[in-house]
Order: structure tokens, then C-alpha cells, then sequence
């Protein structure tokens, strides 16, 4: 059982009968059908079901002889609508299956930022293509939220964001300038971080630590692409699984000045959701590889 599967409006299939029926109704419904040939030869199949605007269910695998479907395995999704990330993106396939992973040094957040890559069918046929290119010039996030909360927005002036807007700004070219092995941008850093962190320690002696952060990104449980998320909510949409008639939301989430997508079952989140506010979250990141056009 898929640990997403409710997050797009399966909460009450929860037995592997469930899933198996949901599955089959999935290979007998589909939307959209894509094939290609697999690095052995052989002919893999995805059938993607669109349950609502901005998520579905994906499954993948072969079509035999007898032309029945073999699944390999399958997956929930939620598909962002903009690139929320240009950094240079390194692919690596998975041990077990055939499916992608892909990595960004993104200086805005601070850490390497993994993710599974939803569209690993078309990077496999633009490698195998030499009329196309495998290039990546960005990546769309989205991501899955397994369980969420909503706090209130940190009050702000207009001046103090635009001030944290050119310190986000300034540390990213010092992070680049120390990654060439600029040693004044490394000294400067340190600086930086020490003062951060003992202004940090002096507040929280008498505030909350969610009055003083506005938003994070970090790894969470011992998956690579698990993250805890805090961001600022740029866009509410509701959507309702027709299969089901379970209630998604839909965030357009802003993190550190990097745009995702995030659904949620609206029985795994707390508060009420509005322009705004903050959304947090755990999360499972999702990408999709936006190639150069050749």
C-alpha cells in the first residue's frame, strides 16, 4: 500500500483488496497511455489516470502477449504548473526499478534538494533520441503532505520584505563564490551564521520559535526525498476526488523563494487554509524535468 495513496483521496483503502481493485479500475480507465522502449528491448507502458486538476494516480509496467498489463508499480502525483528551480539537476536511476531520482544544489535552501522525477518516461526516450535533448534547464516541484497544519502569517512591513528579500540575494552569491573557492565568502558566511545563531538563541528565550521563522525546508524520516516543510501560501485550490469524493487542497507554496505544489487530504490537515498563511507540513518532493527545446 502506497503511504500517499491518501493524500489524493484514498483514505478509506487501506487493504491490499482495496488496492487491488483500485488498481484494476485504474488499468481499465485511464486517461492517458505512454509508451517507450526500455533500455532491454522491450516496450514499458505508463497509464496515468487524472482524478482533478493538479493530481492523479500513475502505474507502470508491460503489456504481455495476451495484451494484459503487468504492473511494475505505481505512484500518487501532484503536478506543479511552474518551475520553481533552474539549478544544475543530476539524474540517478533507482536500484530496484526503473524509475528516476534527481538532485539540485539549490543555494536557497541550503541542501541538496532530492526528489523523484515523474516524468523519468520521457527522460528515458530523449536519451535514446538523438533528435531530442536530454538537457535540464529546470524543475517543477510539487510534493505530497502526508500531514499538515496551518499557522497564522509573521506580520511584516513592506520594508522588512523587501530586506530579506536582497539578503537572500546576497547570501546566494556568497554561497556561489564560496563554492568557486572564494575564501573571503566562506569567512563571511561563518560570520554570518555565528551572528544568526546567537541572535537566534537570545530570542528564543522569550519567543516562540514559530514567531521567528517564517520558513524552513529540511530532511525528515530516512528516506532522501522526505522533507519537512514551512512556507508562505500563495494559492488555495479545493478539489474533490470523483472516485471517492474526498476533499484535496491544493497549495501553491512559497519556501525560501522556491515555488512547489503541495496536495493534502483535507482530513490530515489542521486549520483552515487561506492566502497568506503558513502552511506545515511533511512531504514527499516530486519533480518534473523541464528539458531544453532543440
Amino acid at each position: 500500500m502506497h503511504k500517499y495513496l491518501r493524500t489524493v483521496g484514498f483514505s478509506t483503502c487501506t487493504r491490499k483488496q482495496d488496492e487491488s481493485a483500485l488498481l484494476k479500475r485504474v488499468e481499465e480507465e485511464f486517461t492517458i497511455c505512454t509508451s517507450t522502449e526500455s533500455y532491454d528491448g522491450e516496450e514499458v507502458t505508463e497509464l496515468d489516470v487524472t482524478l482533478a486538476p493538479g493530481i492523479g494516480l500513475r502505474a507502470r509496467g508491460r503489456y504481455d502477449a495476451k495484451d494484459q498489463f503487468e504492473r511494475e508499480y505505481y505512484y500518487p502525483y501532484c503536478i506543479a504548473d511552474e518551475i520553481g528551480t533552474t539549478a544544475q539537476c543530476q539524474i540517478q536511476r533507482h536500484t530496484d526499478k526503473e524509475t528516476y531520482s534527481g538532485m539540485c544544489e539549490d543555494y536557497r535552501l541550503g541542501i541538496s534538494l532530492i526528489f523523484f522525477i515523474q516524468n523519468g518516461l520521457e527522460y528515458e526516450e530523449r536519451k535514446k533520441n538523438v533528435f531530442l535533448s536530454s538537457k535540464v534547464v529546470g524543475v517543477k516541484l510539487s510534493a505530497l503532505a502526508s500531514v499538515g497544519r496551518i499557522l497564522i502569517p509573521l506580520k511584516k512591513t513592506q520594508e522588512q520584505i523587501e530586506k530579506a528579500k536582497v539578503t537572500m540575494k546576497n547570501r546566494t552569491a556568497l554561497l556561489e563564490a564560496a563554492r568557486q573557492g572564494d575564501e573571503s565568502a566562506v569567512e563571511s558566511l561563518t560570520l554570518e551564521d555565528m551572528n544568526l545563531f546567537a541572535n537566534l538563541a537570545k530570542r528564543l528565550k522569550s519567543e516562540d520559535v514559530y514567531s521567528i521563522l517564517d520558513s524552513y525546508f529540511m530532511p525528515y524520516g530516512m528516506e532522501s526525498d522526505q522533507y519537512s516543510l514551512m512556507g508562505t501560501i500563495d494559492a488555495v485550490e479545493e478539489v474533490h476526488n470523483p472516485w471517492t469524493n474526498e476533499k484535496v487542497f491544493i497549495f501553491k507554496v512559497d519556501c525560501n523563494d522556491i515555488s512547489l505544489n503541495v496536495a493534502i487530504n483535507a482530513k490530515d490537515l489542521e486549520g483552515e487554509p487561506a492566502v497568506g498563511r503558513r502552511f506545515k507540513g511533511d512531504i514527499w518532493l516530486q519533480g518534473t524535468l523541464a528539458f531544453e527545446e532543440v
